[in-house]
């Protein structure tokens, strides 16, 4: 886990652009019923704005909320690691989902041009990504980013 704030700024690049890019994928490829090269490449387009738009909701609101609640009611100081890595990851994924999802419904808008859709479209989305988000943020992105941030910043070597 990161030490300090430059630490935490390089982990949440590394993580925001792992799972945006991946979520924002498999967003378009349920939207197009199949999975291919055109769908990756749609995910890729659409991936620069949502990765901004998720780097700030993950930096400026979900980790302070997930955070906060994690350490006020779920955490004690001598907990071990892998107790404050799955609710700090967890509440960080609850939070991201809702925000992404409905970052998602307002993307749909502009390009159908239905803004009276985007609360239904947004309710629909969450429990579609949630689904798909945490077993990959547990699973695949938590402990594949973790490995490559400490092999390329091993403790210490980032200042506060």
């Amino acid at each position: 886990m990161p030490q300090n704030k430059r630490e935490s700024l390089i982990y949440t690049v590394m993580m925001c652009f792992f799972m945006v890019l991946w979520m924002s994928i498999y967003n378009v490829a349920l939207q197009y019923g199949t999975l291919n090269l055109e769908v990756v490449a749609a995910g890729w387009l659409g991936f620069p704005f949502a990765y901004v738009f998720g780097m700030c909701c993950d930096w400026f609101v979900a980790s302070k909320i997930a955070k906060g609640v994690a350490f006020r009611y779920l955490l004690k100081p001598q907990d071990p690691v892998w107790k404050k890595i799955l609710c700090i990851s967890g509440g960080m994924v609850l939070c991201m989902v809702v925000l992404m999802s409905f970052y998602g419904a307002c993307e749909m808008a502009v390009h159908t041009g239905s803004w009276s859709a985007v609360p239904a479209a947004w309710l629909s989305n969450i429990p579609r990504n949630l689904i798909m988000a945490l077993p990959v943020q547990f699973l695949i992105a938590g402990p594949l980013v973790r490995r490559v941030f400490r092999s390329a910043f091993p403790v210490g070597t980032v200042l506060a």
